[in-house]
């Protein structure tokens, strides 16, 4: 290239714009002043500007950050008169950064001295973009393995996506189906966000939760979407998002969320983006999910597991001692009975008797079955199957008919369990649990615990009048038998969300953590099972035979309430088999009231439906 296009003759400088014209890549032609002598028509589609714009300008499309590396490449230019394959990146007239290769040559005039320069610009931006994608997707896919943990899997995607997407915050936003919720699982900032649980039908994770398709909200304040509560909650402030949806093939587990975009506004590129890092987590994420909770199932049947064993060395604690003194009490009372004084009185003693050692024996067995000791296990049915057997026909004797014993049976079962035939009547709550609470404090007067009552008007119930009475005389007694002597019993009635609450606390010792699960499940008590002994109810630490809670979770099935219980161990006696003393005053880590009711308890509360 010898001549600038105003020393070519017409028709030759006419073929070459043509040329020049038909490429699909931005060209430009510079004076050695490097101001604008031509641009084609591919430069001004991909850079915005025109040749009226710029000719005889500089064109101001150097980003500072690559202005010394252009420098540095426009001398290696002029030394060798080529310029090849030079990876940059340049703005456009609106302010997008491009990423192009560039390519060029000096041309010289007539009499061979250099008179310009000829730049070509091939836009790699898309081909980029698509290798930052790829090798970020790759990234995170072969890393993901590394984080076991759900929580760092988790944290280990948002530091990506804040990374990659360049924003301020990100967010996993997992769906509780059960419970119609959101909620963040772990956060990298902004703790508080995970204290907060919102509607599954509310704000922007709602809308692409549903249609499954990414959402760019540049102005979330004015968005039809807004919804404010998680913001107000968490303090932070929420200036434009991005949510794209968290999707297996079998289901949608959540959302993915990029929050404040720091350089601009989100786009269709970051949400492609987005939506890729989607795909390829989703399934991880799923996994650790189900992974961790395969594991907390079997760390429950494990704890199931040993609480059986509990209620085992429970029950035969229980059995012992009364058996042992029933047999020796027959035994003297047979020598006394002497002559005999109605006919079969003996060969009843004897029985009565026999059964006793039967039981007895039958205790043992089950402390061989805990020390994992072999026995026969027909021979311990065929055992059972006697005991039953003398049992029904000794009751029977007593009882004077077979039948009688029957009903007496089924009316204790009616009595615990609650047969279902008392119809369900409207009950004021707060005068209800007055008048029971009225009612039960004679049979606590022995001990020294204060019953605050707060017994707001909370609305009513529609519950059997013997069944609420069951409930707040069972859940009342296990407050006073786990609170000692000087501390303090809270009884309140208020209105709920659902309708109204009971609401009992006690400040006493509270339960330990790993024993909480397994109180609603069967024949559990609190008390570690060496420690228990049988007392008077309301008596402390009185225990008892696990039946009361048992059968509230079985109302609350039934009519249709939510019992819950929190509880808080006692910080001086942490453990299981750490001893209360049952009386503050005689407590050595309390100097009083205060100290014990800020160092544990328990609360219970019944949430009933209007």
């Amino acid at each position: 290239m010898d001549l600038t296009f105003s020393e070519y003759p017409l028709n030759t400088e006419g073929r070459y714009r043509a040329f020049l014209d038909f490429l699909p890549d931005p060209v430009f032609v510079f004076n050695l002043d490097h101001t604008v002598q031509y641009l084609n028509p591919a430069f001004e589609k991909v850079f915005g500007w025109t040749l009226e714009e710029v000719r005889g300008k500089r064109i101001p499309f150097v980003p500072e950050h690559e202005k010394e590396r252009t420098r540095q490449e426009i001398r290696r230019f002029f030394e060798n008169g080529v310029l090849y394959g030079f990876e940059t990146q340049r703005l456009t007239k609106d302010g997008r950064l491009l990423d192009i290769v560039i390519d060029g040559a000096i041309f010289f005039d007539a009499s061979g001295h250099p008179a310009g320069q000829v730049i070509t610009l091939r836009d790699i931006t898309e081909k980029k973009k698509a290798e930052r994608i790829n090798n970020a997707l790759f990234r995170i896919a072969s890393s993901l393995s590394q984080y076991r943990k759900l929580d760092d899997r988790l944290i280990f995607v948002m530091n990506e996506i804040q990374g990659l997407l360049n924003v301020e915050n990100s967010s996993v936003i997992l769906a509780d189906e059960v419970r119609g919720e959101f909620y963040f699982r772990i956060t990298t900032q902004y703790k508080r966000l995970e204290e907060i649980r919102f509607p599954i039908d509310k704000g922007v994770a709602a809308k692409v939760y549903r249609s499954l398709k990414p959402m760019i909200i540049n102005d979330y304040y004015n968005s039809p979407y807004f919804f404010p509560e998680v913001d107000r909650q968490s303090g932070y402030i929420t200036r434009n998002m991005l949510d794209v949806p968290l999707r297996t093939a079998e289901r949608t587990i959540g959302v993915l969320c990029a929050v404040n975009k720091r350089d601009r506004n989100f786009d269709t590129t970051d949400a492609d983006l987005l939506t890729a890092i989607a795909s390829t987590v989703a399934y991880s994420i799923e996994n650790a999910i189900v992974n961790e909770d395969l594991k907390q199932s079997l760390a429950e049947l494990q704890t199931l597991s040993q609480a059986k064993e509990r209620v085992i060395h429970h029950l035969s604690h229980e059995l012992k001692t009364p058996v042992s003194v029933l047999s020796a009490s027959i035994g003297i009372l047979k020598e006394r009975l002497t002559p005999e004084p109605q006919p079969g009185i003996h060969r009843i003693l004897d029985r009565s008797r026999r059964n006793l050692e039967r039981l007895l024996a039958m205790q043992y067995e089950i402390e061989d079955i805990l020390r994992k000791k072999h026995f026969e296990t027909r021979r311990m049915m065929q055992t059972l199957l006697e005991v039953c057997r003398d049992g029904i026909e000794t009751a029977a004797d007593s009882c004077g008919a077979g039948e009688n014993l029957i009903a007496c049976m089924q009316h204790w079962i009616d009595d615990v369990f609650d047969r279902g035939d008392e119809p369900a009547i409207e009950i004021a709550l707060a005068p209800f649990a007055q008048a029971t609470i009225d009612a039960l404090r004679p049979l606590f007067a022995h001990r020294f615990c204060r019953v605050e009552l707060a017994l707001q008007p909370a609305g009513s119930v529609m519950i059997p009048p013997s069944v609420l009475q069951k409930i707040i005389t069972g859940l009342v007694r296990n407050a006073v038998e786990n609170t000692p002597d000087g501390g303090l019993i809270r009884v309140e009635t208020v209105s709920g969300p659902t309708g109204p609450e009971l609401i009992i606390t006690d400040y006493g010792i509270g339960i330990p953590a790993e024993s909480q699960k397994l109180l609603f499940e069967g024949q559990w008590v609190a008390p570690e099972t060496m420690s228990y002994a049988t007392r008077n109810p309301f008596d402390f630490m009185a225990g008892g035979r696990g039946f009361d809670l048992l059968r509230m979770k079985i109302f609350s099935e039934r009519y249709h309430f939510d019992l819950q219980l929190r509880s808080n161990r006692c910080k001086f006696i942490p453990a299981a088999t750490d001893r209360c003393p049952g009386s503050i005053s005689a407590c050595r880590f309390c100097s009083g009231v205060e100290d014990c009711i800020q160092s544990g308890g328990t609360t219970a509360r019944v949430a009933f439906m209007w």
